[in-house]
């Protein structure tokens, strides 16, 4: 007998703000979200989800919904999902909880996405002080690629994810999460010398009130404040999974996630139709609506038995993540390498960060001679199937990176020649949307560089 049809347990209207759906959306973390539907272990379910932002981003010619977008408000996940075993018992806190991706994609009717890099006074990204202004591309898809009229001569395949992908922490694990986090921000900029190379703020997203969306509870109630007070932003990976960003992670793949709570209340959204390692624009995937075909199977005591804790508490875990089959396939890569001096010659001690900054830097700089503007390079180097690597992390003092671009994606041969070409042809028009950059921050430049 053929298996039943996935059972659709989140559904998602795109003309309905994600508060407005038939089963409202939330975008914190917190152990008191009501779970909004149940499976049941071994169950074939469907979960739809909006895209990141719920629909602020939109299918137009201006980059200024990027610019000026509420970051208060991301990200907007479908559930939580309580799972139950067959015997109908929930989850238990020390559980494992198995989560396999049979099949996604995005929602029918809404087949396009966007990549953006934020204004630098309102989110940044990877590399904001070289890249202040709001941008964006939009993409279509064709089965399964991917093209931009802002970025023409390129088509790839998509390696579709859903970019985050959850359990709920308990309130133990959420005051470690929000003690933690605000020493960052509040000591970060004195403490921490990689705010010297790396420019995003704020150093960390702490609760807040502004933009929360708690699902079921009603706004304005004593209990919607003080929950929102205390939920965690769904910005950052942690214990739970959450915002991990694993372009891999597509069909046929498994995440065995620490339950932390009865019922687990498994919550994803942030679907990625493509992203390349880092999604270094920080909006930097193709951000799209799409659907989940999941099946959840509950290992009892799974936590204690393969997760070692790597920290102060048994809290202290992190997610084990199975890889499928399913990829797009490149024989041929260019390989860009990045150690770990930043631009103004400083060397730095092993920092993975600062190589993998030049890494990114080098590869657009190179393709940008090409026909191509910086900009649309950043975003390109953000959604597609590039690989980033840390190839060396012991010989000191160098940190080694490196990101591998595939070929195949360009219409044009970009390996290096006795002559670059040149003429109409090269010249990639239109460019990326763009908005001015109003703030005063100072930008940084390659002193060396010609432009």
């Amino acid at each position: 007998m053929a298996p039943p049809t996935p059972r659709l347990v989140v559904p998602i209207d795109l003309t309905k703000k994600p508060w407005d759906q038939k089963l409202p959306l939330h975008n914190r973390w917190h152990p008191e979200i009501p779970a909004t539907a149940a499976v049941t272990s071994g169950e074939l379910f469907r979960t739809e989800m909006v895209d990141w932002t719920g629909g602020a981003i939109i299918d137009d010619d201006s980059a200024l919904d990027v610019k000026s977008v509420d970051l208060t408000t991301v990200h907007y996940l479908s559930g939580p999902i309580r799972v139950l075993d067959t015997d109908g018992v929930p989850a238990k806190p020390g559980d494992l909880l198995a989560v396999e991706i049979c099949n996604l994609g995005p929602l029918p009717g809404d087949e396009w996405g966007f990549t953006a890099s934020f204004d630098r006074e309102n989110g940044g990204g990877f590399l904001t002080d070289h890249f202040p202004c709001a941008t964006k591309a939009i993409w279509y898809f064709e089965g399964i690629y991917a093209y931009s009229p802002q970025i023409p001569g390129v088509r790839f395949p998509g390696l579709t994810h859903p970019g985050i992908i959850g359990t709920a922490p308990c309130k133990e694990l959420l005051n470690i999460w929000n003690d933690r986090e605000r020493e960052v921000e509040e000591n970060g900029l004195q403490t921490l010398k990689l705010c010297e190379v790396l420019h995003s703020r704020p150093l960390a997203n702490l609760p807040s009130t502004k933009g929360c969306v708690l699902g079921k509870i009603q706004g304005g109630t004593p209990e919607w404040e003080r929950i929102a007070r205390e939920a965690a932003r769904t910005i950052p990976g942690r214990e739970n999974g959450g915002n991990c960003d694993i372009k891999n992670l597509s069909r046929g793949s498994k995440i065995y996630l620490p339950v932390f709570m009865e019922g687990a209340n498994l919550s994803t959204g942030d679907m990625h139709f493509s992203q390349g390692d880092g999604e270094v624009a920080f909006c930097g995937a193709i951000e799209m609506s799409g659907f989940l075909e999941l099946k959840c199977e509950i290992i009892r005591g799974g936590m204690k038995e393969y997760l070692t804790p790597m920290g102060p508490t048994r809290l202290h875990v992190n997610p084990i993540f199975e890889i499928g089959p399913v990829e797009p396939r490149f024989s041929e890569w260019l390989v860009f390498e990045g150690i770990s001096v930043d631009e103004s010659g400083r060397q730095h001690y092993l920092d993975a960060s600062v190589a993998y900054k030049r890494a990114v830097l080098n590869a657009i700089d190179y393709l940008s001679k090409f026909g191509y503007s910086k900009e649309q390079m950043y975003l390109l180097l953000s959604c597609c199937p590039c690989e980033g690597r840390i190839s060396g992390i012991v010989d000191s003092p160098n940190a080694v990176a490196t990101l591998a671009i595939p070929t195949s994606i360009f219409d044009q041969d970009i390996r290096p020649k006795n002559k670059i070409p040149v003429g109409p042809r090269l010249v990639r028009k239109p460019d990326v949307l763009k908005c001015t950059y109003d703030g005063n921050l100072p930008i940084t430049k390659n002193l060396s560089a010609t432009m």
